[in-house]
């Protein structure tokens, strides 16, 4: 059974849902009708006439990009916390370095991938499109996972120290375990932006032949504006399921982050 305050969330979402989809329709049919914005039924039609397979085989590539460069991304980043927890000295260095890939252009950096890759064969994944997907969640994890090892208790830290433990071991037996919960935040954040680096690597990369990426680019081209939009919702329902299955997890990970006995 549902928490009336997890019931009041789920009953706001669904309604916020139906008020947007109900605007969608009445506002494609009428204001904005000489725009060419599809109505609900149009894009549902476009969802029926190109089946599960093809949404299937161009998210699936998408998908396999954007987890290979959450899992480098992540995982360079959290390594990199916990250097600069086990290394304060050069933090400095350190947060700069994470700040420039933030600031970094993407219009600068995705054809400077493009040139230092491989063309992908077909079928493959695009080399440029994981690299963006490791730059999209490297900076926002990094300061997450800092912020989360220094929420730790300083009293607790100070009885590992009084019975003889290390940086490492004040780190391991006290630092992770409180930083579970903004952890996990900071990785349900991560995986939307992963998803749309690895979108927007494909769209830059115009040697790829499948993804969600190429296929927004051949609906564009081809005036298919209800393809675009089943695309893109494919695309919003893929982040959101994402955020939503990462947030679980954390719940059952970090159950005393939502006040949930152990």
């Amino acid at each position: 059974m549902l928490s009336r305050e997890r019931l009041g969330t789920v009953t706001i979402g669904v309604v916020g849902a139906v008020a947007t989809i109900a605007i969608w329709w009445i506002a494609a049919a009428t204001v904005l009708g000489n725009f060419q914005i599809p109505t609900p039924p149009e894009v549902l039609d476009v969802f029926g006439e190109r089946g599960w397979d093809y949404y299937q085989r161009v998210f699936s590539i998408t998908l396999k990009e954007s987890g290979w460069g959450y899992l480098v991304g992540v995982g360079l980043a959290l390594a990199t916390a916990m250097v600069v927890l086990l290394v304060p000295i050069i933090e400095p260095v350190v947060m700069q370095f994470a700040v420039i890939t933030y600031c970094l252009p993407i219009v600068v950096l995705a054809p400077i991938l493009i040139t230092v890759h491989e063309i992908p064969e077909k079928g493959g994944l695009s080399a440029t499109a994981i690299d963006l997907a490791a730059v999209s969640v490297f900076f926002t994890t990094v300061v997450g996972a800092v912020l989360g090892f220094r929420a730790a208790d300083t009293s607790t830290l100070d009885v590992v120290e009084v019975y003889g433990g290390s940086r490492l071991q004040q780190f391991r037996r006290v630092r992770l375990v409180s930083a579970l919960p903004a952890l996990f935040s900071t990785l349900q954040i991560a995986a939307p932006a992963a998803f749309l680096g690895a979108l927007l690597g494909e769209y830059f990369d115009r040697h790829l032949e499948i993804g969600v990426g190429p296929s927004l680019i051949l609906s564009q081209n081809n005036r298919e504006t209800a393809l675009a939009w089943s695309l893109g919702i494919g695309c919003a329902i893929v982040s959101g399921l994402a955020y939503l299955i990462l947030g679980l997890i954390g719940r059952a990970v970090a159950p005393w982050s939502s006040g949930v006995a152990r």
